[in-house]
C-alpha cells in the first residue's frame, strides 16, 4: 500500500499533484534554454558585443547558485508555498523586465532577476521529500525531474521559432505567460507540506568546515562542476557559432541546442539503470571519460579542417550523454561524503556547480573573440571535461588511500 498522503487536484488543501511539480521544475528548465538561439539578435538589438549578452546566461547561473544555498533555510522556515508563489512572481515580473528592457543593462538585471525561477526545481524535489518516505521518494522524483531532461530538448526550437517569426521579444512574452500559468495552478493546487525541524542558516554555515576540509567532497563536487562545466560553456557560445560559424537561422539554432538534452535523457537512463549495479564511482568515470572522448576527438577533427554544424552540435550529445551519468552519480557521491550533513551538502555542492558553470559561460563569450570557427570554444569545453575526468581519479585515488589506512 502507498505511504503517499491524499492529493486532490486544484485542492489548495492537499499536497500539490504531481503535473503542478513537473511544470514547476519544467518552468526553471525552460527560463535557462529558450532565448539561447535569440541571443546573437539581441546582441544586434541593444547594440553591444556578444560577450556582454552572454552575460544573461552567466548573472543567471550566478543568481541561482546563491539560491541553492538559501532556498532550504527559508522554505523550511517560511513554508514551501509562500516561497514557490513568490518566487514564480518575482519570475513573471522580470520576464516582462526583460521583454520592455529599453538597454541592456536594464535587461541584463531583470535577466538575473528571472533566475528566481529555480526555485521551482528544488523545492518540487523538496516536497516530494515532504510528502513520501525515503524508499518512495526517488521514483516521484524521477517522474517530477522528467521536465527537466525533456524542457531542454523543445524549449530552444519553440524559443528559436518565436524569434524567427515574431523577433526576441516574443521569447519573453512566452516566458511570462507560461510563469503566470505555472503561477496560478500552484496558487489553486500547492497546499503546505513543510513541517517543523529544519535547519537555520546559522547552523547550515556552521556545517561548511566540515565539508570543505574533506578532499572527497571536493573531488565529487569539482567532478560535476567541470562535467557540467563543458554544457555551461557550451550555453555561453554555442548559439554565436550557431550563427556566425554555420550560418544557421533561429529556428535550427533552437534545433541544435537540443543535442545535449537527447544525451543527457539516455545518460540519466543509463544511470537509473545500471549505477546500482556498477558503482557510482565507475558510472562517474565513464560519464567524464564520455565526454571528454567525444570534445576531444571533436576538437581533432575541426582542427584537421572538418569543421560543420552536424559535427559540432554532433558531437555536443556526448556531453549530455557524460552529463548524465556523472551529476547523479556524482551528487549521490558528495552527498555520501559526511551522511548527516547530506541536505548541507547538496547545496554547497550544487553552488559549487552553478558557479562554476557561470565562470565558463562567461569565458565561453571570451575565447570566441579568439579565433575563427567553432575550435574555440570546442578546446574549452574539451579542457574542461578533462579537468573533470582528473578530478574522478582524484577521487578514487583518496578511496583507494583511505582504504589502506
Amino acid at each position: 500500500m502507498s505511504s503517499r498522503p491524499a492529493v486532490r487536484f486544484l485542492d489548495r488543501t492537499t499536497p500539490p499533484h504531481i503535473l503542478t511539480l513537473v511544470l514547476m521544475s519544467g518552468l526553471a528548465a525552460m527560463s535557462m534554454s529558450a532565448f539561447l538561439p535569440s541571443l546573437p539578435a539581441m546582441t544586434a538589438y541593444f547594440d553591444t558585443e556578444y560577450g556582454i549578452m552572454q552575460l544573461s546566461v552567466s548573472l543567471y547561473l550566478a543568481g541561482t547558485a546563491v539560491l541553492q544555498l538559501m532556498i532550504g533555510p527559508i522554505s523550511d522556515r517560511y513554508g514551501r508555498r509562500s516561497l514557490t508563489l513568490i518566487s514564480i512572481g518575482v519570475f513573471v515580473v522580470a520576464s516582462v523586465g526583460c521583454l520592455l528592457a529599453p538597454t541592456v543593462e536594464v535587461f541584463l538585471f531583470f535577466r538575473m532577476m528571472q533566475g528566481a525561477v529555480a526555485v521551482g526545481f528544488v523545492l518540487s524535489r523538496a516536497i516530494v521529500r515532504d510528502m513520501v518516505p525515503q524508499d518512495e521518494a526517488a521514483s516521484m522524483i524521477g517522474y517530477v525531474t522528467m521536465g527537466m531532461a525533456l524542457v531542454p530538448m523543445v524549449a530552444p526550437m519553440i524559443g528559436g521559432a518565436l524569434d524567427q517569426w515574431l523577433g526576441w521579444q516574443s521569447v519573453f512574452a512566452f516566458l511570462a505567460l507560461s510563469g503566470l500559468g505555472v503561477l496560478l495552478l500552484c496558487f489553486f493546487d500547492q497546499g503546505e507540506t513543510a513541517s517543523e525541524g529544519g535547519i537555520g542558516f546559522a547552523e547550515q554555515f556552521s556545517q561548511y568546515p566540515e565539508l570543505l576540509t574533506s578532499y572527497r567532497f571536493w573531488g565529487y563536487s569539482l567532478t560535476a562542476a567541470f562535467a557540467s562545466g563543458s554544457f555551461f560553456a557550451f550555453l555561453g557560445g554555442g548559439a554565436l557559432v550557431a550563427t556566425e560559424v554555420f550560418g544557421l537561422n533561429s529556428f535550427w539554432t533552437g534545433v541544435a541546442f537540443g543535442a545535449p538534452a537527447i544525451g543527457y535523457a539516455i545518460g540519466n537512463g543509463m544511470s537509473g539503470r545500471f549505477s546500482g549495479r556498477v558503482g557510482i564511482n565507475r558510472m562517474v568515470l565513464i560519464g567524464a571519460f564520455v565526454n571528454a572522448l567525444g570534445l576531444g576527438l571533436a576538437s581533432m577533427l575541426v582542427a584537421f579542417g572538418y569543421d560543420s554544424a552536424l559535427l559540432f552540435f554532433g558531437f555536443c550529445t556526448f556531453v549530455g550523454l557524460g552529463n548524465g551519468m556523472v551529476i547523479p552519480n556524482a551528487t549521490a557521491g558528495l552527498l555520501s561524503v559526511r551522511p548527516h550533513l547530506a541536505g548541507t551538502a547538496s547545496g554547497l555542492g550544487s553552488a559549487i556547480m552553478i558557479a562554476g558553470g557561470a565562470g565558463l559561460s562567461v569565458f565561453a563569450g571570451v575565447v570566441l573573440t579568439w579565433g575563427a570557427g567553432s575550435l574555440p570554444l570546442l578546446m574549452l569545453m574539451a579542457a574542461s571535461a578533462l579537468l573533470g575526468l582528473l578530478s574522478i581519479l582524484f577521487v578514487l585515488q583518496r578511496e583507494r588511500n583511505l582504504a589502506r589506512i
